[in-house]
């Protein structure tokens, strides 16, 4: 979202993203919020701009290496409060996905 005044407040862009039938993915959210995060001018010196797109693709491989340890990790805990409560059934499926 970028922002501009109008009368003293902020407006923003807004921009909708959608999938359909599943969720983002963690190369997809990572595509979004680097387009927040980094930007590179079409102007800028060609030098500045091959290091600024060597720098953005090593941070988005990181982010999506973390995201991609958030998901197995959040997947262990809830694997291991079904089993806690006795679902083991569904832990099972949880840990096939």
């Amino acid at each position: 979202m970028q922002g501009s005044q109008a009368n003293g407040s902020t407006v923003f862009d807004a921009q909708v993203f959608t999938t359909q039938h599943r969720g983002f993915t963690p190369e997809e959210l990572a595509d979004r919020a680097l387009d927040k995060l980094i930007e590179v001018s079409d102007t800028a010196d060609p030098m500045v701009k091959a290091q600024a797109m060597v720098y953005r693709e090593r941070i988005r491989q990181l982010m999506v290496f973390y995201m991609n340890e958030a998901i197995q990790s959040y997947k262990t805990t809830l694997c291991a409060d079904l089993t806690k409560q006795g679902h083991t059934d569904m832990a099972q499926i949880i840990k096939k996905l």
